[in-house]
């Protein structure tokens, strides 16, 4: 298997506004993926913060997020970061998300990369791309339940 890009393809049954809404905005963004999301804005160079879990318990993280490219309603491009430090080429994941109109809704085509770019150990490599593979298996639906309701 190969570990070094994630790509997934999924029907929302949303126009493209309102699902590039829906992954571009902190407000949105919690209902459907972070416990909380702050500071983040569809806006190249702009910085925000991604929270996992209860802040206050020692397990909870703060993950750093940095917008690359934003070209509403079409696509939106960002680095998340394992540590709590600016996202790089070498410390982070890049996540990519392009929107086309189908079928009276939206084709969103997700892609992250990033993991051989990490240095990580064959058995690290292959744990964090699973680890990634379950999240987005899990979290991907509830933007499409999520982003089938939001009106803007």
């Amino acid at each position: 298997m190969e570990f070094g890009k994630l790509e997934r393809e999924i029907q929302i049954d949303a126009t493209p506004e309102v699902v590039y809404e829906v992954i571009t905005s902190s407000e949105h963004l919690k209902e459907w993926w972070p416990d909380d999301a702050s500071g983040i804005e569809p806006v190249p160079g702009a910085t925000g913060t991604l929270k996992f879990g209860d802040q206050s318990c020692p397990d909870a993280k703060a993950v750093p997020l940095t917008v690359c490219e934003a070209d509403p309603p079409r696509r939106f491009v960002f680095r998340w970061a394992n540590e709590e430090a600016p996202a790089t080429e070498t410390n982070s994941f890049l996540v990519t998300f392009e929107l086309t109109p189908s079928e009276g809704g939206t084709l969103l085509r997700l892609t992250e990369t990033g993991f051989r770019e990490q240095g990580w150990e064959a058995a690290v490599l292959e744990e964090t791309y699973l680890d990634h593979v379950r999240g987005w298996e899990f979290f991907l639906p509830r933007l499409v339940k999520y982003a089938g309701v939001v009106q803007l």
